[in-house]
């Protein structure tokens, strides 16, 4: 029988045997435990330009995002603050292409921190993340807690990505295949989403009533397959569902939806009515970005 047990909190900083190399490595070999969904390493230590080495350098699974990762022992300062924004700038600046976001890794977030981040008003997108540490026997569990989640720079009538596009547009940047997919897959949920249509934007295709976005579902296709994004808030059971179906599957924080692939609609039609259940979810939870 399971016991109720009193975890040991202890502090990183004065540590005699953890430091922050050992905690660098562990994060750059188990990304997932930053719970930003499924990212990929690309970079530890990775040099800057104007001097110093950002500590790392993370990606999304689609290789759309990049994530500017700067871990501080011990309590936020002024310093590891101005150098965690500045390496998220050079890092934006020297690759354009990708979405870039800046990650603050801290045992403790204080209020000073707060207060000056919410002097850039949104301008930088940043969050934040407190680290704690557990002793278990001999072992240290680390925990992250988020404690600022990422600001968007504009909202979704102002970003690029909103930009609208049309279908010739996602079928030479996708296939007609793919295309054909989102077709079959929206036209059975239809009885859900009654008077919305298709709406192609510049980076997803969405939906929209009467002209008005409401991306409770959304699209993006890709050249193989394509992401079925179902917004709903991550619940563990929803979780364990998708993956006991097998289901190509991950919850993405900073999208705050589930994104699903398939690379055809067999694959989707196998489990059709646990799909819909979801698209439902979405509807009714309403989630805004």
């Amino acid at each position: 029988m399971a016991k109720l047990i009193r975890s040991e909190r202890v502090s990183l900083k004065e540590h005699p045997e953890i430091n922050e190399s050992a905690i660098q490595e562990f994060i750059f070999n188990n990304p997932s435990v930053l719970g930003l969904g499924d990212l990929i390493p690309i970079q530890r230590e990775k040099k800057q330009p104007m001097g110093g080495r950002l500590d790392l350098l993370l990606s999304d699974s689609d290789g759309v995002a990049r994530y500017e990762v700067e871990i501080q022992l011990g309590a936020t300062d002024p310093s590891h603050i101005i150098r965690t924004i500045e390496y998220w700038d050079t890092e934006k600046k020297r690759y354009p292409k990708y979405d870039h976001c800046a990650v603050i890794v801290a045992e403790e977030i204080t209020g000073r921190f707060m207060n000056v981040i919410s002097l850039f008003n949104g301008a930088i997108p940043l969050i934040a993340l407190q680290m704690s540490a557990v002793k278990h026997g001999e072992d240290i569990e680390l925990i992250f807690t988020k404690v600022l989640d990422r600001v968007s720079l504009a909202n979704e009538d102002e970003d690029e990505s909103a930009e609208i596009t049309d279908r010739s547009y996602w079928e030479k940047r996708s296939t007609p295949q793919m295309m054909k997919i989102i077709d079959r897959i929206f036209q059975d949920v239809s009885d859900i989403t009654t008077n919305y249509e298709l709406k192609y934007n510049k980076f997803y295709v969405g939906i929209a009533k009467d002209g008005v976005a409401n991306n409770f579902i959304s699209f993006r296709p890709k050249k193989q397959f394509i992401y079925f994004c179902i917004k709903l808030g991550e619940d563990e059971e929803i979780t364990k569902q998708l993956e006991d179906k097998g289901f190509d599957a991950s919850f993405v924080g900073r999208n705050k939806q589930y994104e699903i692939r398939f690379d055809s609609y067999s694959k989707y039609e196998k489990h059709q009515e646990f799909i819909r259940s979801l698209v439902q979810m979405a509807k009714d939870q309403k989630i805004v970005d």
